[in-house]
């Protein structure tokens, strides 16, 4: 463990990998089952929904179905699917139908 809380994150490079636009429909999949992932875990830990964050009584305003989200919150896990996406073409796997 890093003590000294010095930790630099180093992904992947992937902006030379530019994506399929058929694969646009498996990007906003892949985000709302992030979301749905998410919200699943969260739900087993004892969350609910509440209008504002708050960690002690557990209530988070993101607990609604994946259409509901604001587009702000959309775009987190559009970018979670649209970049593990292009890791997985950038280090050989090809993505089919």
């Amino acid at each position: 463990m890093n003590k000294n809380n010095n930790y630099i994150p180093q992904p992947i490079n992937t902006s030379n990998v530019e994506l399929p636009k058929e694969l646009n429909v498996l990007v906003e999949a892949m985000a709302k089952n992030v979301h749905e992932v998410w919200a699943q875990s969260r739900i087993s830990q004892g969350w609910s929904y509440g209008l504002e964050r708050n960690d002690e009584l557990k209530q988070h305003p993101c607990l609604v179905p994946y259409e509901e989200l604001p587009e702000i919150e959309k775009d987190y896990d559009r970018n979670t699917a649209l970049e593990t996406l292009k890791l997985i073409i950038s280090i050989g796997f090809k993505i089919e139908r």
